[in-house]
């Protein structure tokens, strides 16, 4: 049982019914300074339902609540303050531990489906930093949800329909080469798009041949459709190599041109529910509370990224029967999917409220943004070769006999990557920097690998096999392995928190400070010194060694058993 659980149960059974277990959990804080206790409730919740002071219904709680599984219970002002039996604690936590290894704290299956659609690249792009943010976070999130008891199912809702294709088709018939794109693809219709973007900005003429190339790829022309099977057979070939790099994998690569055939029912719905009205001959649902209608159809016909959303909405309910449907994508679509989601109530879709937009900040470098279109991209194949080659550098200075050098180079470089992106929260942004991403000091993905690392060594060194170390005793006295403990004992909530607000960050940061507080008792005690706590001292190592592999692990993040 966990502290906080604990800790409710103790007060709800004095509180006669005047908050649930689940409130009281809810409620409960963890005091700044130790000296202060493990945890505190605070009593002004209760103030006005008791009609008493807050201080008052500390007081009189801390008299009644029976200390057995506590060493004091304190009334500090209107907070109630627990000190935990830290032996008891102790040994729980870490038999718990010993006994069940990477699945410690993973929840019983309900099996219900999540939707995530998540990394999305535009076909005939190359795959850039900027397209990792919503790759590893939704691979995080999918991982998280697996381990709560959800069955995750990761979409690649790839960008391979729109505007863009008819710009792009234009730009090759101008002045494409089919052999040097055959050579070299990407970086070639990446030449090319830049270059008739450059030039639709002072000729006006290319952006409605784009249009026109655009409604023909979606009427069905021979010509247009061939080329787009190109640009988009090319990119997948090239997307593949960098997924399998980065160790992600998709249940669906239905992008938007899976939706073609599948806008006109939601056309047709909207029809027939009264929804669509007619503005300066586009096609429109009006909505209230929003400054523009959703369009639906332009003047031409053309569709737009809200129909195919629309239409890829429902086709996931059908298929999925889907529990939460989370999008992935940048905070700048907040709009959109705010739209998305007033168009499916007034569709009277009540599971529009399962929809989900999980927003995030931009990635940029020296400061300035990131964009496909000036030519102005960090790609990220060129930048995964890098950072693995900064980690073999590293590992060639520190352990230059390490067996399997470059598979932990390779580990150390694309977690160092992904660590980097997921440590920060989803809504802020960060400047990107390759050198700070793959030091082994600081709050980074290899310090925390390396802490791993440490601790396999010691139990290597040890013999350490935890089916024998659950029998012996299981007391560790001293405050540094106090502070693993809470740490330890707090995962499942940093779990549930991570799901609850998709936020991934939640468990890098939690990664770092476990990593942090090992690192400190690594330095102030003799783990394999024989003693009455030799015992007790490997368990925690190897508790805390576990802890670290699936905080990793539910990163996306592999952990070396040597470095």
């Amino acid at each position: 049982m966990n502290d906080k659980l604990l800790v409710a149960q103790a007060l709800a059974t004095y509180l006669d019914g005047a908050l649930s277990v689940d409130d009281i959990t809810n409620l409960l804080e963890t005091p700044k300074k130790s000296a202060l206790g493990d945890l505190a409730f605070p009593a002004f919740s209760l103030a006005k339902t008791l009609r008493q002071a807050p201080n008052q219904i500390a007081a009189d709680l801390a008299e009644k609540i029976s200390p057995e599984n506590f060493e004091k219970v304190v009334a500090m002002g209107p907070y109630l303050n627990f000190f935990l039996d830290k032996s008891a604690t102790v040994s729980a936590v870490l038999a718990e531990i010993l006994r069940d290894g990477e699945n410690y704290t993973t929840q019983a299956q309900n099996g219900e489906n999540i939707a995530i659609d998540m990394s999305s690249p535009n076909i005939a792009k190359p795959f850039s930093i900027g397209h990792l943010r919503s790759t590893v976070i939704g691979d995080s999130l999918a991982k998280i949800y697996q381990k709560i008891g959800y069955n995750p199912i990761k979409i690649n809702h790839l960008g391979d329909w729109g505007k863009q294709f008819g710009m792009l088709i234009v730009a090759y018939k101008k002045y494409g080469d089919e052999v040097a794109i055959r050579k070299n693809p990407i970086a070639e219709l990446l030449k090319l798009y830049v270059q008739i973007n450059t030039e639709s900005a002072d000729d006006p003429t290319i952006d409605i041949e784009a249009r026109e190339w655009f409604l023909k790829l979606e009427n069905g022309d021979t010509e247009a459709l061939e080329l787009w099977q190109w640009f988009r057979d090319e990119s997948l070939v090239e997307f593949d190599r960098i997924y399998t790099e980065l160790g992600v994998v998709f249940d669906s690569m239905n992008g938007e041109a899976f939706y073609n055939d599948k806008m006109d029912e939601i056309v047709a719905i909207l029809d027939e529910k009264g929804l669509l009205t007619e503005s300066n001959g586009a096609t429109v649902v009006e909505l209230e509370g929003f400054e523009n209608p959703a369009l639906i159809k332009k003047s031409d016909g053309a569709t737009l990224y809200i129909t195919r959303d629309l239409s890829a909405a429902l086709y996931r309910k059908r298929t999925y029967k889907f529990a939460k449907s989370l999008y992935v994508v940048g905070n700048e679509q907040s709009g959109h999917f705010k739209q998305l989601k007033a168009v499916l109530k007034k569709m009277g879709y009540d599971w529009a409220d399962d929809i989900f937009h999980v927003p995030f900040g931009l990635v940029t470098k020296d400061g300035k943004k990131l964009s496909t279109r000036k030519g102005n991209v960090i790609l990220l194949e060129p930048t995964i070769d890098e950072a693995v080659k900064r980690a073999q550098a590293q590992i060639e200075a520190k352990n230059p006999d390490l067996a399997n050098k470059a598979a932990v180079a390779h580990a150390v470089g694309v977690g160092a990557i992904k660590f980097y992106d997921l440590k920060n929260e989803r809504l802020n942004g960060y400047d990107f920097n390759l050198e700070e991403m793959v030091s082994f000091e600081g709050e980074t993905g290899p310090y925390v690998q390396y802490a791993h690392a440490r601790i396999q060594s010691i139990l290597r060194k040890a013999d350490f096999k935890p089916e024998n170390a659950i029998t012996g005793s299981l007391i560790v006295t001293d405050d540094e392995s106090w502070a693993i403990i809470k740490l330890l004992q707090a995962f499942d909530n940093v779990v549930a928190r991570a799901a609850r607000t998709f936020e991934p960050s939640a468990i890098a940061k939690y990664a770092i400070n476990l990593a942090q507080a090992f690192n400190k008792y690594y330095a102030h005690t003799r783990i394999l010194d024989d003693n009455d706590e030799k015992n007790a001292r490997l368990a925690l190592a190897y508790a805390t060694g576990v802890v670290l592999k699936e905080s990793l692990r539910l990163l996306g993040v592999d952990a070396p058993v040597e470095m």
